[in-house]
């Protein structure tokens, strides 16, 4: 990708402002760094911010944005930029607000269970500092090591526990945020119960910076998991995977239930040293990660895996025996999407109803095919809780505008049938730009307009990450 270019008019002008707030040093429009944390793992757009600037505290941040207002400026919040919808691009000029110098532990609360960090601490080292403290941070994902507490949280992500442990909101217990009028307010406080009325807190969460940007974070810790073992499963037919579910929920207690295609495997094993994991070839196959909880917890398992060869709906399985074993089969899962970044995937992810999942991918595979039969297509998500992950990659012989056009062409049918299934368009990514279009087949028309009236409330001159969600 070419490096943008410096805005002659007015760049000096805004980089001598920015440097007034936080310092000489702490603002960059070296086209390197505009380039870098102008997008995020989006490529579908180029990205041209003004600036970028790396604040250090919530002070600093209130006179951005002060500046932002005066002077007409958008401000886009940078994180660990993993996000995968244009959440996090800068695209018309605008000042990247970066939290990477802002990563501080603030508080630690023992009795509580909590821990208070600054909106730039990463995923991983969250849960690292929980270890430290014999305590747990259940969320987790691929991009652990990259991304950023702000970020999860202003897309509300989720990851490849949620059936078990559920979303980034489910562990937020305070919020401390500066609004697009440049106010600050202390949210929840890391209080269990509050019923004073709304919850502004979960307002925040989810809204992609759209509303204010997130300076700190109370953000719950639970109790370590006992010992997991993983097991990977060939099955012959997507169908199968509801009944697989709910026969191995109904005798353990399960961490994880993913699923992938043998499209998605044959990427990872090209960009990786894994090697095919059974003898024989699948259509499909589950991962799932379940605690042994007791002495009987692996003879569980293999009695139910015995019930579903019987029955023709697994052909093979791998059992883990070690923690390395477990970490080597997640990889199968985990490695997907870096597998794939070569080829620009068009990603759809899409929720619907656990029941409904393998007639939804059904319906959604029949209109790709008839549409566009010589795409590729990589399905793989977290079956446990409904969530999928449709990935078109792009063919070599296709320039990015040919297949961005195509993909958004095609996308109207197939969230035609998302909305058909009462889904949703975004399960974990968030809208950004890329789904901005598509929010209609989520939300409502009444919906969408008490978003903006919010928007209105909480960032009057629209400086706020403009053009994202809406």
């Amino acid at each position: 990708m070419t490096l943008p270019a410096r805005h002659a008019k007015g760049e000096d002008k805004i980089e001598s402002l920015l440097a007034t707030i936080v310092g000489s040093e702490a603002v960059s429009t070296d086209p390197r760094d505009l380039l870098a944390y102008g997008q995020d793992w989006t490529r579908f757009f180029t990205p041209t911010p003004s600036a970028v600037v790396f604040p250090q505290s919530e002070g600093q941040i209130r006179e951005i944005v002060a500046l932002a207002r005066k002077d007409h400026l958008g401000l886009v919040p940078s994180g660990g930029r993993t996000g995968l919808s244009g959440g996090a691009c800068a695209t018309k000029g605008e000042i990247v607000v970066s939290f990477d110098k802002m990563k501080r532990v603030i508080d630690f609360d023992s009795s509580n269970r909590s821990v208070t960090v600054e909106s730039g601490f990463h995923t991983a080292e969250l849960q690292e500092f929980a270890k430290t403290k014999n305590l747990y941070y259940p969320v987790d994902f691929a991009s652990s090591g990259s991304s950023q507490i702000g970020g999860n949280i202003a897309t509300n992500a989720g990851g490849i526990r949620v059936l078990r442990y559920g979303m980034t909101r489910d562990w937020v217990s305070g919020l401390r945020v500066v609004t697009g009028q440049g106010e600050c307010l202390n949210l929840n406080k890391g209080l269990v119960k509050n019923a004073t009325g709304y919850d502004l807190r979960h307002l925040f969460i989810g809204s992609e910076g759209t509303l204010g940007f997130i300076v700190n974070a109370t953000m719950q810790l639970t109790t370590p998991p006992l010992d997991a073992s993983v097991v990977l499963l060939a099955i012959p037919a997507m169908e199968h995977c509801l009944t697989i579910l709910e026969r191995f929920r109904s005798k353990i207690t399960l961490n994880a239930f993913e699923f992938f295609s043998d499209k998605a495997l044959a990427h990872v094993l090209t960009t990786s040293d894994l090697t095919h994991p059974f003898t024989k070839p699948s259509p499909f196959f589950v991962l799932l990660e379940f605690e042994q909880n007791s002495a009987e917890t692996t003879d569980l398992v293999l009695e139910v895996y015995d019930d579903c060869a019987a029955d023709g709906i697994v052909t093979d399985a791998v059992v883990s025996t070690s923690i390395q074993q477990n970490l080597e089969l997640w990889q199968y899962r985990e490695r997907i999407s870096e597998s794939i970044t070569r080829f620009t995937p068009y990603k759809n992810d899409v929720s619907v109803r656990i029941s409904q999942i393998p007639a939804f991918l059904k319906s959604i595979d029949a209109v790709i095919t008839e549409q566009y039969p010589d795409f590729e297509v990589v399905w793989f998500g977290h079956i446990g809780d409904g969530n999928l992950h449709l990935n078109i990659l792009k063919p070599e012989d296709w320039t990015t505008d040919r297949f961005r056009s195509a993909c958004e062409d095609l996308s109207r049918n197939t969230l035609k049938v998302v909305s058909e299934y009462a889904g949703s368009v975004s399960a974990e990514h968030g809208v950004g730009l890329l789904k901005k279009g598509h929010l209609p087949f989520s939300r409502s028309a009444e919906e969408i307009e008490a978003m903006k009236l919010l928007k209105a409330v909480f960032d009057p001159d629209g400086v706020m990450n403009p053009g994202k969600l809406l």
